[in-house]
């Protein structure tokens, strides 16, 4: 979890000592599902927006289900499905430990051969690793319940002696990490409508997560676990530090801080008081960069710049400024009214006040009227018009082409990707 805040014990907690349910101990059945897993009921999380609206009819995509319901795979199973958990099928590597690509059968999730079948990500708990058997259960009771087109599924789990494992959906566009900061052919550059489409499900699966009764606080929103799959969709991934949010009237839970740097909320970091909205200010941050093009902390940057946050919180108010935040990979391709207006809902996110920063509901909603903007920059507008005029005078404008910004088929510009290498995120 690439500079994370706090640590989780180095002790392997018993099944009774971690919270909020005790789950099934080790097993060797590879056909049974959890539908004992938890001895929670559908009341644990809620059903209720709290204003008489129950979820469904708010997220009808969304169910909060009474009972986790897993495939249990034993771990011959997932080694037979990774083919003996080999290096060259290593998708990522995070705090938790490495995800391996499996094969299994699309309706029995048995292990099947490489190219048949569908594939799945299978996450293994390094025996080393400070993230352990509660972060591990907190997955399980998290995202075995929750289901949301922007939540990553969990199809199934292991857990043998000391091997914890964890079977999702594959994403095959991998984190959006790695497609803001990475280069290279794996990596396609993202434009401004593919950037606000990633925001908008984004936003969506947070929203659902504080939609029920007992809000779910998602606790470690950054671009590293939000995973894209083949059409860009963004699912939330990596629950394990999830918490339920306050209850009773209360407005935030006292916890452990933990979280990454760059990413938590200032009142968490300094007093430990969790609430529903710092998880909109760690959306804030990923919103920034977003429309910058630039990491959250960066030592190489230059001195005052480190601190993507306190950096650009002053362009961001101000209209004329803002031209020189936004990510130049984007080549002015954006509305420069959608653009201002996704700015102020950054600062707004950022506010240092929980009170004064919007709902993700309302985050949504910004979001998707920001998306029905259509037009361009300024820049682009000059660029066209000045094509425009060099062609009633029956000269054929010449397109620059840059190494960096590679020309692609249809006709529109790539978007080059950062050149320093990204820190190892969880």
């Amino acid at each position: 979890m690439g500079n994370c805040i706090g640590s989780s014990s180095t002790r392997s907690p018993s099944p009774a000592d971690t919270s909020p349910v005790r789950l099934a101990s080790k097993t060797s059945s590879s056909t049974g599902t959890t539908g004992k897993l938890s001895s929670l009921s559908s009341s644990t999380f809620g059903q209720s927006t709290g204003s008489g609206v129950s979820v469904d009819d708010v997220f009808p995509e969304g169910r909060i289900l009474e009972a986790p319901n897993l495939r249990i795979f034993t771990f011959a199973e997932l080694r037979s499905a990774t083919r003996g958990f080999k290096p060259e099928t290593v998708l990522g590597e995070g705090g938790f430990g490495r995800v391996y690509k499996g094969w299994v059968e699309e309706k029995t999730l048995n292990p099947a051969k490489s190219g048949l079948g569908i594939v799945v990500a299978v996450k293994k708990l390094n025996p080393e690793s400070m993230q352990g058997l509660e972060e591990w259960q907190s997955e399980v009771n998290f995202l075995g319940r929750l289901s949301h087109p922007n939540l990553v599924k969990l199809m199934g789990y292991c857990w043998e002696d000391k091997e914890l494992l964890l079977v999702y959906e594959y994403m095959s566009k991998g984190s959006l990490e790695n497609h803001l900061f990475r280069r290279g052919a794996a990596f396609e550059p993202l434009s401004w409508s593919i950037r606000l489409k990633i925001a908008i499900g984004a936003a969506r699966g947070l929203a659902f997560l504080h939609s029920s009764d007992k809000q779910v606080i998602y606790r470690d929103f950054k671009a590293s676990n939000i995973l894209l799959d083949a059409n860009y969709i963004a699912k939330l991934s990596d629950f394990g530090l999830a918490k339920h949010g306050p209850t009773g009237g209360d407005s935030h839970v006292t916890t452990r801080v933990m979280g990454t740097y760059g990413y938590a909320a200032p009142e968490y970091v300094a007093t430990g008081h969790l609430y529903v909205k710092s998880d909109v200010y760690g959306f804030g941050v990923v919103l920034l960069e977003m429309l910058s093009g630039q990491r959250a902390l960066d030592a190489n940057r230059p001195s005052g710049q480190h601190n993507l946050v306190d950096w650009a919180r002053p362009m961001l108010a101000d209209r004329r400024k803002l031209a020189r935040l936004m990510d130049p990979r984007l080549e002015g391709q954006y509305s420069s009214k959608g653009a201002l207006q996704a700015a102020q809902l950054t600062l707004s996110c950022l506010a240092g006040d929980p009170k004064s920063r919007p709902s993700m509901k309302v985050v949504v909603e910004t979001l998707e009227r920001i998306e029905a903007i259509k037009g361009r920059s300024r820049e682009a507008r000059d660029a066209a018009s000045q094509q425009a005029v060099a062609r009633s005078r029956g000269h054929t404008p010449v397109h620059g082409r840059s190494p960096l910004h590679p020309w692609h088929e249809n006709g529109g510009p790539g978007i080059a990707i950062a050149t320093h290498q990204p820190h190892r995120a969880s």
